[in-house]
Order: structure tokens, then C-alpha cells, then sequence
């Protein structure tokens, strides 16, 4: 249980930009806010900095000598998912729409007016928890989830995806309906359709999935990932467990959560019959329950289906 007199975590923003004006107007208001304020003078110092600290979130100069502030983001953006604000005296729509184009979440034009970007800040960083929240949820379910963007590179993925992704696709091209695509052209083929075509894996009765779930965000699309076998997943069981084809088939029932009567009309076959091939079961697994083989039996098809 959390101490109800520890201190309230402290909010970490970096700001970039090389103005001294700016920067001194903006630490003295996020300092009064009670915020802790990272400096970084130009985009190159900004992203050596994010290689040893991560903040909350960054508060960037579109335009800086060097390195400017889109690039900067860019840059950024291929390495964190932190939300950046662009602060800049450009206000024409090109440059607007250049700094959401690179990640920015939002633009303020200078001179900058504390209050403003102290309330648009809190907004960002909210959102920015509740997805974060959102992504840690997925990842703790198991689910295999990515996120990836109209052009077809990843976002974010959960750990099961990510492992799916490296197991079964570690062909530099891939070989979709008879075509060699690319991870990324695959991904875009996929936003295009509720199910996308499949992937065959290299060396592998199998082949990878993937189905559109929904847009998150402007450019941010949620896909889930499946690996299939093309042998039956009776046929997996028998081979796995050493069961002959009609346990294997009463096994796969079990496992999908079918009482024995349901399994007996499945089958055509008496529940007398199922009953029979259980007790076969049990022997061969050594268990001494359904629930028990159920599991055995779902622990056998879990590379089959993910």
C-alpha cells in the first residue's frame, strides 16, 4: 500500500531549444509548477541526453542551428515514444503540419505563454499515461498486438508479438500469396483488409497472420498477430502427445471447454464412447482429471494457435 505522505512523483520535461530567453522564462514557470526541467541547448545534445534519461515529455524549438527541431523528432520518435511539443515563432500551416507529420503532438507558437503550455502540457501527459496504461495492459494479457503506421513500420509491439515477429518472420523478404514483400509492404497489405494475407514462415508448416483491430490515432494502427499450422490441430495433438486420432479429437474438445455429451454429437459417437477415450487419455498423460488433460492439451496447441 502506497504511504499516503510519500511525495507525489515529480513530472520530468526536457526542453530543447537555444534561446536564453525562452529557456529561462520556461524553466522559471515549470519550476514554479513543480516540475523537474531537463536542458538541452541544440537536437544533438537533446538525443544524447535521451540515451541516459527518459522524461515525460519534451518541449522542442522547431528551429535551432544544426540539427533542427523536426529533425530532431524524427530522430527521436525511431527511439521513444515520449509526446513532443513543438515551440516555435513559425506559424504558417506548412509548418504545422511538418511538425505533426515527424510525431509533434502539439504546436505553440512563441513567445510562449506559461499558462498555456503548462495546460496543454498536462493534457499531453495524461494522454500519454492512459496509453501507456493501455500498452501495459496488453502486454501483461498475452495478446499479440502492434501498432504500426499507414507505411507499414512498427510503433510499438507487445512482447508476444515482438517474439511471434522474430521467431517466425527472420527472412529479410517474405513470401505472401506467391509475392516476396517486405515486413512493412506486408503490414500495409494488412491495414488494407479486416484480414491480411497470410505469411508463409521459412522452413515451417506454418504461416503468420495478422488482423486489423482498429486506428488509434491519426496514423497509428492496431493489428493482431495469430500463427497457424496448416496440419489440424487434432493431428498436432496426436503427434505431440502420442494419442491415437479419435483421442486426439475427444482431447481437442476437452480442451475447448465441450462436456462430454457435446463432444458424443461432435463426433457421432456414444458418451459412453467419450468416456472410454478419456480413460485412455488419463493413462497416456498421467493425470487423473479432465481439467488436468485440458491443460496438457492447450500447453500441446499453444504454438499452434497465438
Amino acid at each position: 500500500m502506497r504511504d499516503i505522505n510519500q511525495p507525489q512523483r515529480r513530472d520530468t520535461v526536457l526542453v530543447v531549444d537555444d534561446s536564453p530567453e525562452t529557456l529561462s522564462l520556461i524553466t522559471d514557470a515549470l519550476a514554479s509548477a513543480g516540475v523537474t526541467v531537463l536542458v538541452a541547448l541544440d537536437g544533438r545534445s537533446a538525443l544524447t541526453m535521451l540515451d541516459e534519461i527518459t522524461p515525460d515529455i519534451v518541449l522542442m524549438d522547431a528551429m535551432m542551428p544544426g540539427l533542427d527541431g523536426f529533425e530532431t523528432c524524427r530522430l527521436l520518435k525511431q527511439r521513444h515514444d515520449l509526446p513532443v511539443i513543438f515551440m516555435t515563432g513559425l506559424c504558417e500551416t506548412e509548418h504545422i503540419v511538418r511538425g505533426m507529420e515527424v510525431g509533434g503532438v502539439d504546436y505553440i507558437t512563441k513567445p510562449v505563454t506559461p499558462d498555456e503550455l503548462l495546460a496543454r502540457m498536462r493534457v499531453h501527459l495524461t494522454n500519454a499515461r492512459r496509453t501507456s496504461s493501455a500498452r501495459a495492459a496488453l502486454d501483461a494479457s498475452g495478446r499479440h498486438m502492434l501498432a504500426v503506421n499507414a507505411a507499414g513500420a512498427m510503433l510499438w509491439s507487445t512482447p508476444q508479438a515482438n517474439r511471434l515477429l522474430e521467431e517466425c518472420l527472420q527472412a529479410e523478404r517474405l513470401t505472401v500469396e506467391g509475392t516476396t514483400l517486405t515486413l512493412a509492404e506486408w503490414l500495409v497489405r494488412c491495414l488494407g483488409a479486416e484480414s491480411g494475407p497470410p505469411v508463409s514462415v521459412p522452413d515451417a508448416e506454418a504461416r503468420i497472420e495478422a488482423q486489423l483491430i482498429g486506428q488509434l490515432a491519426e496514423d497509428e494502427f492496431l493489428l493482431s498477430l495469430a500463427r497457424k499450422r496448416d496440419v489440424p490441430p487434432e493431428q498436432l495433438l496426436g503427434e505431440r502427445l502420442g494419442l491415437t486420432q479419435r483421442q486426439a479429437e475427444v482431447l481437442y474438445w476437452v480442451a475447448n471447454g465441450k462436456a462430454n455429451r457435446d463432444i458424443a454429437l461432435i463426433l457421432s459417437m456414444s458418451p459412453r464412447t467419450v468416456n472410454k477415450h478419456l480413460e485412455q487419455i488419463f493413462l497416456k498423460l498421467g493425470v487423473e482429471n479432465r481439467t488436468s488433460a485440458a491443460v496438457i492439451g492447450l500447453n500441446a496447441l499453444e504454438p499452434y494457435v497465438d
